[in-house]
């Protein structure tokens, strides 16, 4: 990767490749540290657990987990301090000789074959039974999500939802609010969202019958992500503003789930 971008950025800047960029230098240091930061024992063991890595293409310029020294030193630190056991730490040792190099059980036809095209937490439920300390730990790794940021923004609705004006909601309402407001922000940078049955929809409420010669509403321009936007509520009889603490939300949760996916 960084290969590339060093060619991307020297072909742009019309250098040879000996010659000095200040600007490659300032993005090499970020992608190295950047690199460094994700480059821990666990993180090279979960990578050596993906079924789809550990066995790549002879085509392909990436080397397989068990052939690149930097990952292989990295996973065993990591198995050590899993498996401080001797014997533990030697079994497990030859469980992932079996996986990487698919011998014995793992030599089969559909595990081969399925390797890069089922998710690995269900391609080690489906053939990992044969080596049961790797399987116990590829599921437990596996299945840990890449990133925090669906949790952060999360959190980060439910506290424009519970603010210092509306802090006496009940828990369930405020998960209520949360998945609508979530899903509202979803929906709205979808581009089928201003056309058919959901046409102005989080405008209108329930009630409306016709939006003819309404006119241009205050609100209908604006992005749900915009603070005017956030600072107003739905409810059955309208618009109102916030810190209302008996908010209907059931209506429009309904008409979300329903008519799009949910959250």
């Amino acid at each position: 990767m960084i290969e590339k971008v060093k060619k991307a950025i020297y072909r742009h800047e019309g250098k040879r490749d000996d010659e000095f960029s200040s600007f490659y230098f300032v993005v090499h240091e970020i992608l190295v540290d950047r690199w460094n930061k994700s480059n821990t024992p666990l993180h090279c063991l979960a990578h050596s657990l993906n079924p789809s890595l550990s066995w790549l293409n002879e085509t392909s310029n990436r080397q397989p987990p068990h052939q690149d020294n930097e990952i292989t030193k990295e996973r065993k630190i990591y198995l050590k301090r899993i498996f401080p056991n001797n014997e533990e730490f030697r079994a497990v040792q030859v469980e992932y000789g079996k996986f990487s190099g698919c011998l014995k059980s793992f030599s089969d036809s559909d595990s081969m074959s399925d390797r890069g095209k089922i998710d690995p937490k269900h391609w080690w439920l489906l053939y990992g039974s044969s080596t049961p300390l790797l399987q116990k730990l590829a599921l437990k790794l596996l299945g840990q999500p890449s990133s925090s940021s669906c949790a952060e923004r999360n959190w980060s609705t439910y506290s424009f939802v519970h603010s210092i004006k509306r802090n006496k909601m009940t828990p369930q309402r405020a998960e209520d609010l949360v998945f609508v407001h979530t899903n509202l922000r979803l929906l709205s940078s979808s581009p089928t969202y201003k056309e058919g049955g959901s046409k102005m929809w989080d405008v209108g409420g329930d009630h409306h019958d016709s939006f003819e010669d309404v006119g241009v509403l205050e609100v209908a321009n604006l992005s749900l992500d915009e603070t005017d936007m956030e600072a107003v509520i739905f409810t059955d009889d309208g618009l109102e503003n916030e810190g209302n603490e008996n908010i209907e939300v059931e209506s429009i949760k309904k008409r979300v789930a329903l008519i799009y996916f949910p959250f």
